[in-house]
């Protein structure tokens, strides 16, 4: 009996432009309550939105630029001034960047909440309204939200907690907390926080909605989502209970889908494709959706490194992704199920590199009967070098690809001399925003597609970690990693 093979399908990565949201960023926010001043230094260094379309590691990562196009260019990437030809590729092969305002009416649309989370002032809901209405992706979620705001107006003065958002400094409305009696007094229901979890939502049914485009399959077709988000929905009572998966997918219309969230700090991604996977391997489900929103509270997040060296605030976007997971279709990467071929890190590894590294590293493709050479392409990391060297930080990618070295030697699959000619061959820049779950690996998936279409690799091999340790309940990470190969049927 033929094995049954799982894919990765299709794929879509998204950027949204929000650099009037950056002050509401968790690092920001708090230096601003600080020092107020700090706010107009801030909004000195913003891009507009060319600026950053036109910036090469965003044109990576929605598939206008190959990791290898990129590693190519002279550095700082953020001194690429925009023309006229990459001023208008804010569409990409495998998404889109939107600007700013179409953001807040996809945020205005996320909001179904009475009364409502976002009140938009009544002169500015028309143009809101119209930025999704003429999107010819976003049209279709435009729905009877901004009608009602035209009628109905803001929420009213008893409305307290607002946080103000603007658009080139005119005031687009107010970001309410729950106003509802029950919330009274819940943190987890505050203006800050709702507007983090509706960010999610509206960047996440951004990827979605742009993954179903792709594929050309209708909404009513999906079986099960999974959101791989680091936010935190819940009330007081179950802080963080999720639900996000179901909500984004009410969202863009996925009525016979339902959903579950993921949570594994940096490394949800890749256990929310693996654990897709697994379930369409079992027969449970036949399309999944991984999909996962953006963070507002990295947002900003290396502002102050910026600020010293006289940079623009490259960390000004949310970034949302989503995976369509499916049986075999002959030409869609396969991920490797087999028993032992997924990588993990046992609680009772030391959390040591080494053993972060034998243990998802070397043991998967040890259980597969392959060596760290068989492997084209690994993506461990992908954040951004250009902000995280002047965060002082260090190249991520390029410190991961030397662990993957050194782990190559150790096992003798590879001579030390060779390793920086290895390196090279098997590694490439970081090119996704600092935002958690974000560059953690994942973002190379439709490039590796692509490649793999091609003939160019065969195999790649995707690692992510996860800050365990962040929960303040113990001292442990967590790895997990996975293998994309060519699918057979194109040979």
């Amino acid at each position: 009996m033929e094995p049954c093979r799982v894919v990765i399908r299709n794929y879509a990565y998204c950027l949204s432009h929000v650099p009037d949201l950056v002050c509401y960023g968790s690092k920001p926010q708090r230096e601003i309550d600080k020092e107020p001043e700090i706010a107009d230094r801030l909004r000195t260094a913003l891009r507009n939105f060319a600026e950053a379309a036109a910036y090469p590691p965003n044109q990576t990562f929605i598939g206008n630029l190959s990791p290898e196009e990129l590693a190519n260019l002279p550095r700082p990437w953020f001194s690429s001034q925009p023309d006229r030809e990459t001023t208008e590729r804010n569409t990409g092969k495998f998404g889109e960047i939107i600007d700013q305002l179409t953001f807040l009416a996809l945020l205005k649309r996320a909001d179904g909440l009475t009364p409502p989370l976002f009140a938009v002032e009544p002169n500015n809901a028309a143009e809101l309204h119209s930025r999704l209405t003429a999107h010819p992706l976003l049209h279709s979620l435009a729905g009877s939200a901004f009608t009602e705001e035209l009628i109905n107006g803001s929420i009213g003065d008893a409305a307290t907690g607002g946080l103000p958002l603007f658009h080139e400094g005119q005031r687009i409305g107010t970001f309410y907390g729950d106003q509802r009696s029950d919330a009274k007094n819940d943190v987890s229901l505050t203006s800050p926080v709702l507007l983090e979890n509706l960010c999610t939502k509206a960047s996440g049914a951004l990827a979605l909605q742009m993954l179903l485009e792709r594929e050309k399959i209708e909404p009513d077709r999906i079986d099960f989502l999974i959101s791989c988000g680091e936010e935190a929905c819940g009330d007081r009572y179950q802080r963080g209970g999720g639900g996000m998966a179901k909500t984004i997918g009410e969202m863009c219309g996925c009525v016979n889908a339902s959903g579950m969230d993921v949570k594994n700090f940096c490394a949800a991604p890749a256990s929310a494709l693996i654990t897709a996977a697994a379930m369409v391997k079992s027969g449970i489900h036949e399309r999944i959706v991984v999909v996962g929103g953006g963070s507002l509270a990295k947002l900003g997040m290396k502002f102050q490194a910026f600020l010293e060296h006289e940079m623009p605030i490259l960390d000004d976007c949310l970034a949302s992704m989503a995976f369509l997971i499916t049986r075999d279709d002959g030409v869609s990467p396969i991920i490797r199920l087999e028993p032992g071929a997924v990588g993990k890190v046992p609680i009772g590894a030391a959390t040591s590199d080494e053993a972060v590294f034998r243990n998802y590293l070397l043991t998967p493709l040890e259980n597969l009967g392959l060596k760290c050479t068989d492997i084209d392409k690994y993506a461990p990391e992908l954040q951004n070098p250009e902000i995280m060297e002047f965060a002082g930080s260090g190249d991520v990618a390029h410190k991961n690809y030397r662990k993957i070295a050194a782990m190559a030697v150790r096992a003798g699959q590879l001579d030390k001399g060779e390793m920086n000619a290895w390196i090279k061959h098997i590694s490439m820049p970081g090119f996704a925003p600092t935002q958690g779950h974000i560059p953690s690996a994942v973002p190379y998936v439709g490039h590796a597609a692509q490649s793999m279409r091609a003939g160019k690799i065969k195999r790649a091999m995707f690692l992510a970690r996860a800050s365990l340790f962040l929960n303040r309940c113990t001292h442990l990470l967590d790895g997990v990693s996975f293998i994309l190969e060519r699918n057979p049927g194109l040979d």
